[in-house]
This record gives C-alpha cells, sequence and structure tokens, in this order.
C-alpha cells in the first residue's frame, strides 16, 4: 500500500515562501487573461461591456486581412528575434572565457560590470546611448576631431542599421546576465571530469572544448529552444524609448505595434485580437520544439 506523502513543517516553511510569488504571478499573468473577452466585442471606452455590441471573430478576421502595416511588423519581430538568436551563444562563450580567469577578484569585478547594465531602465540605457552616438554625441566628435570622418553619423537615425544596433544594445544590456545561468552550469560540472582531462594532457582549450561545452550543451539547447518559441515577444520597453521617425519603419516589433494600436488609438478590441492570436502561437511554438526536442534529444523541456 503507498504511502501518503506527509508535509512537513519545513516543506510548509517554502510553500509559505512562495505563496507571495504564486499570488503575484496569477495576478500579472493569468488575471489578465480575463481581458481576452473584449476581443469578441466592439468595444469603446466608457461604454459598459453588457451594453456593446457583440462581434464575434471579427477582429480575428482582421488581423488575417490586415495589409503590409502588420506584415511589415512580423518582418521586424522575426528579424530582431532571428539575430538574437544568431547572438545567443555569446552569453555561453563570454561565461567560458569568464571561468578561465584565474584572479578571482578580477573576475567578480567584470562579472558584476557586465551584470549590472541588466538591472539599469531602458530609459536611462537610452539617454547613455544618445549622449555617445547622437550626431553631437561623444563617438561623433570623437571621430570628427581625429579626421577620421568629416561628417557625423546619425547612428541612432539610421533606418538600415537598426535591426543590427538594437540588437547591439540588447546584447550589450543582457550579456553578463545572461552568463551566470551558464557559470552555475559550469560549477556544477563534475572537477573529476577536468582532473581527467589534465591527466590526459589536454590543454585550456582542448579541456573547453570537450568538457565545458558539451556540459554546457543541454542548458543552452533549454534555453534556445525556450527563445524559439518567443520569437514573437521582442519585448516593448527598448523598442519604445529608441522609437523616432528615422527608424519607425524598421523599429517598430508586434509588442510596440500592440501598444500603438490599443493605447494610441484606443482600439482595445483588435489590439487584444493581435495580442491574442501572439500568445496562442507562441504556445504552439513552445510545444513544438518541446516534441522537437523529445524526438531528438529524448529529453523534453516542458
Amino acid at each position: 500500500m503507498q504511502k501518503k506523502p506527509v508535509i512537513t513543517k519545513s516543506k510548509l516553511s517554502l510553500l509559505l515562501m512562495a505563496l507571495p510569488f504564486i499570488v503575484l504571478v496569477f495576478l500579472f499573468n493569468y488575471l489578465p487573461l480575463f481581458g481576452w473577452v473584449y476581443v469578441f466585442f466592439d468595444y469603446k471606452p466608457g461604454i459598459p461591456l453588457s451594453q456593446t455590441p457583440f462581434v464575434g471573430l471579427k477582429f480575428f478576421e482582421l488581423t488575417l486581412n490586415d495589409g503590409g502595416e502588420l506584415l511589415n511588423v512580423l518582418k521586424n519581430t522575426l528579424a530582431m528575434s532571428f539575430l538574437g538568436l544568431l547572438t545567443s551563444p555569446l552569453p555561453l562563450i563570454f561565461a567560458i572565457l569568464l571561468s578561465e580567469v584565474k584572479n578571482k577578484t578580477f573576475q567578480k569585478i567584470v562579472q558584476t560590470t557586465t551584470t549590472l547594465p541588466n538591472f539599469i531602465s531602458w530609459f536611462i540605457v537610452f539617454s547613455l546611448f544618445f549622449s555617445v552616438f547622437s550626431v553631437e554625441g561623444l563617438f561623433n566628435t570623437l571621430l570628427i576631431k581625429l579626421h577620421i570622418i568629416s561628417e557625423p553619423t546619425n547612428i541612432l537615425g539610421n533606418g538600415e542599421a537598426v535591426w543590427y544596433v538594437q540588437t547591439a544594445v540588447a546584447v550589450w544590456k543582457g550579456l553578463g546576465w545572461g552568463a551566470i545561468i551558464y557559470l552555475a552550469s559550469i560549477a556544477g560540472i563534475d572537477q573529476e571530469l577536468f582532473d581527467a582531462a589534465k591527466v590526459d594532457g589536454a590543454g585550456r582549450f582542448q579541456t573547453i572544448m570537450n568538457v565545458t561545452v558539451p556540459g554546457l550543451m543541454p542548458t543552452y539547447i533549454v534555453l534556445l529552444l525556450l527563445s524559439i518559441s518567443n520569437m514573437l515577444s521582442n519585448g516593448f520597453d527598448q523598442y519604445f524609448v529608441f522609437h523616432n521617425p528615422l527608424v519607425a519603419e524598421k523599429i517598430e516589433v508586434l509588442d510596440y505595434y500592440v501598444y500603438r494600436i490599443g493605447i494610441a488609438t484606443n482600439d482595445y478590441a483588435y489590439a487584444t485580437a493581435i495580442g491574442m492570436s501572439k500568445t496562442v502561437i507562441s504556445v504552439i511554438l513552445l510545444f513544438t520544439v518541446n516534441f522537437i526536442s523529445k524526438r531528438v534529444r529524448g529529453q523534453s523541456i516542458v
């Protein structure tokens, strides 16, 4: 006869400690889902939902029949996500290089310095990049004084380079924070494997390629698959603060488009339809990559 699980005092304490975070997740991630009901009504602010005309799937049909604007937004979203996937190995590489530093004091200084940008507000990040890379910023002023260029370059207003600029900004902000996960994974690799590599005469590079990298691959693949499932969610803050008329066509991603349609033009129902569609597609992508991972690697991420 199977024994019933016993809730000990320590387990109860852990449950009570986690309870506030469970409540926060419910309030901010699940409770807003009740707002999806607006997608089925021609909602106007100030009019009770009971007095609002029911339109069924009208706004979902509009998303399918939307012209070039939504297609352009999707192109920007997928381009940014693809560049993010291309740069996803950088935190792994940085973590490996950082773990190879023998001077622990220097290692901690570098780790702290590179992690701090993650906690800086995007408004402050924009102010920093504007002061450095604007037409009259430090970068252009220095190049002109060194006679490298004769006319200033508007990097933040270059529509052709905006995808790469925003990718670089995102990498700068999240590199140190992303490396923390891989540093924890490196610490979890069996030390005997490193000792065995030294006994076999492996150099530092050979040890990295044959011990460290294979030990980090499971973590990297899980994060990569999660990133693929989240390709339609680039975030909002970064593109909101860096948005300007010169790059508007290339910087507008799906999250910013939903904000502009819903908040700026008060078309809440249509914005909800787009956001709801994005969520459903993201869930489908998540279970798809989970299925592929289970078939290829024999392990699932969900």
